[in-house]
């Protein structure tokens, strides 16, 4: 059967190197030519930006990073950028601080450097997500695709064994999603197949040796894998749905991707064999959803969207907004019904086995 796709490959430089961060940022500052830095990392990962940036002049540091990105905070940070003449952003931190400063880029045009502490993916993605009044958009800009991505296994050192499992199983959900995209094509989907890997063989290396950079280096190739396969590929239903979860009913990020996996993989599997057959490959197994389930009780992965504070009462609103933002092309066609059932049984963390038969 001959191949006939589009696929684009966006430009980003990568620099990975456990323990190299700060020599990397500050060479990269250098050849890009900047003079008014502005560092953008939560207050929590404020102590391992400043080690980050230690060589480079920062002419202001910003702190107030929030969930989901929420307008107030993205024009607060706009407005400080602004006022300071910057001509640099560099972010440090996980998807919600390198979401802040791609908001600050889509507006002021400014280039990105992004340093990841977890495995979210966000900073090799020309994807943006901003929330205001409970509903979480997402566009396409590729403004605030990072101009480099700067990788250290050793800024992850102290992202939690459960945070980090949480983490990566975002990025997986990045592969599974990339094989049934909008804009799904064979080169997208070998690398979100390479993804699948290298996060299922560095995860339970992380839990393992949470103090080890083996795993988190495999983990931290891995996120970037499906990041990029995610950005090639376009949102495909399960990020319509953690979208809706996470922005509408303010769930945590990781934790709601990592939840809502299984039961996608299940409802697509069936009536998507052939990428069935890629993510089976990726585990190693004989079947897609044994090879994720199999992972996910190694890790002791987050099992119910109810541990995370959503509830039955929400399950009509989630629906009624994800149905017309899922894409035409996904394998199985998406209902009012399927979906009420598919977040049912992620509420409570039933086998999504059980969303094989139709």
């Amino acid at each position: 059967m001959s191949l006939t796709f589009d696929h684009i490959t966006l430009g980003q430089r990568v620099l990975f190197g456990t323990g190299a961060a700060a020599a990397n940022l500050a060479a990269e500052v250098a050849r890009l030519g900047a003079q008014r830095v502005m560092v953008i990392a939560s207050d929590f990962e404020t102590e391992m930006a400043r080690a980050v940036a230690a060589d480079i002049d920062v002419a202001l540091w910003h702190h107030d990073v929030v969930m989901h990105v929420p307008i107030e905070v993205a024009d607060k940070a706009r407005a400080a950028a602004a006022e300071s003449g910057i001509d640099l952003l560099v972010c440090v931190g996980g998807g919600s601080t390198t979401g802040l400063a791609k908001a600050v880029g889509m507006t002021s045009r400014l280039p990105i450097i992004a340093v990841p502490t977890t495995y979210a993916g966000s900073e090799a993605t020309n994807v943006w997500g901003l929330t205001e009044a409970s509903r979480k958009t997402t566009g396409v800009d590729d403004a605030v695709l990072p101009v480099t991505v700067i990788y250290d296994a050793a800024l992850t050192l102290s992202l939690p064994v459960e945070m980090s499992v949480a983490s990566g199983l975002n990025g997986m959900a990045h592969c599974i999603d990339s094989m049934w995209g909008p804009r799904v094509d064979p080169i997208n989907q070998a690398l979100g197949a390479e993804g699948i890997r290298a996060l299922s063989q560095g995860l339970p290396l992380i839990t393992a040796d949470p103090s080890g950079t083996d795993g988190r280096e495999q983990a931290l190739y891995g996120a970037y894998l499906s990041a990029v396969a995610f950005a090639s590929a376009g949102s495909g239903i399960h990020h319509k749905i953690c979208h809706v979860l996470g922005g509408t009913f303010n769930l945590p990020h990781a934790q709601t991707h990592a939840t809502v996996l299984p039961y996608v993989l299940a409802f697509n599997a069936p009536a998507a064999p052939e990428a069935a057959a890629r993510i089976a490959a990726a585990f190693g197994t004989a079947d897609a959803l044994t090879g994720l389930q199999d992972l996910r009780k190694r890790l002791d992965a987050p099992k119910a969207l109810a541990d995370y504070g959503f509830t039955a009462d929400g399950i009509a609103k989630a629906v009624e907004i994800i149905l017309p933002a899922v894409p035409a092309s996904n394998p199985y066609p998406a209902t009012t019904q399927n979906l009420t059932r598919l977040l049912q049984a992620a509420l409570t963390g039933e086998d999504p086995a059980v969303l094989l038969s139709r």
